[in-house]
């Protein structure tokens, strides 16, 4: 590693993000760590793919710098052991030996990057950069999810069904006819559900059915 340019930005916040090193070359840790704390980013090392499954990996903005030749299993397979587990951490790969099918795989399978060695220091600051804005906005996004999911637990039934018919695109007198209800009783829980959803226009509403794959087709006419 070489060339020590500048630090990356928007990686600091809040959260503390932290990065994750595996590589069974003691000095290539070594060296990434002094280079990765030099700008702030806090770090953990681990010589193997066992040795961090077995470590407990913090609740914040993350990502996984793994050399592609590991000891028992290669960095490619770990990255599909992880996937499989159910671990979507963004992953660097660093290789001395890497060719195009080997970056093609890795690539497809959700890196973020992949660098040979030797390769500069502030391509490996630019890609953890990269790698982190990615984990912080994929957490974001799921938090938000999970809320609307919560918000979505709270509606009866009744309101569910009416929430999805009306986010298709039905009106009141259309969606009473189909539930069979008064157009007046589509009206309240209408009310009830914009309230309950926290949703401040149906548009804002279609958005949350689409984001919790609430669907329900609308009759043709």
């Amino acid at each position: 590693m070489t060339d020590r340019s500048t630090p990356p930005r928007n990686v600091a916040g809040a959260e503390e993000p932290i990065v994750y090193v595996v590589d069974d070359d003691a000095s290539v840790r070594e060296a990434l760590g002094n280079l990765l704390r030099s700008v702030g980013l806090r770090v953990q090392m681990f010589g193997s793919a066992p040795e961090f499954l077995q470590s407990k990996l913090a609740d914040v903005a993350s990502c996984l710098v793994l050399d592609i030749r590991l000891p028992r299993v290669s960095g490619l397979d770990f990255q599909a052991d992880l996937a499989e587990a159910g671990i979507h951490i963004p992953i660097i790969f660093m290789t001395g030996h890497g060719d195009i099918p080997m970056t093609v795989r890795a690539m497809k399978a959700g890196a973020v990057d992949f660098l040979t060695k030797p390769f500069r220091d502030q391509d490996m600051l630019d890609a953890v950069t990269a790698a982190i804005e990615r984990d912080r906005k994929s957490r974001h996004e799921a938090k938000i999810l999970s809320e609307l999911k919560a918000r979505f637990a709270t509606l009866s039934a009744r309101e569910q069904e009416v929430m999805a018919l009306v986010t298709a695109g039905l009106m009141n007198k259309q969606v009473a006819a189909e539930i069979g209800i008064a157009e007046i009783t589509v009206k309240i829980h209408r009310g009830h559900i914009m309230r309950k959803m926290g949703a401040k226009s149906l548009a804002e509403l279609v958005k949350m059915a689409q984001a919790l794959g609430v669907r329900r087709t609308a009759p043709q006419p």
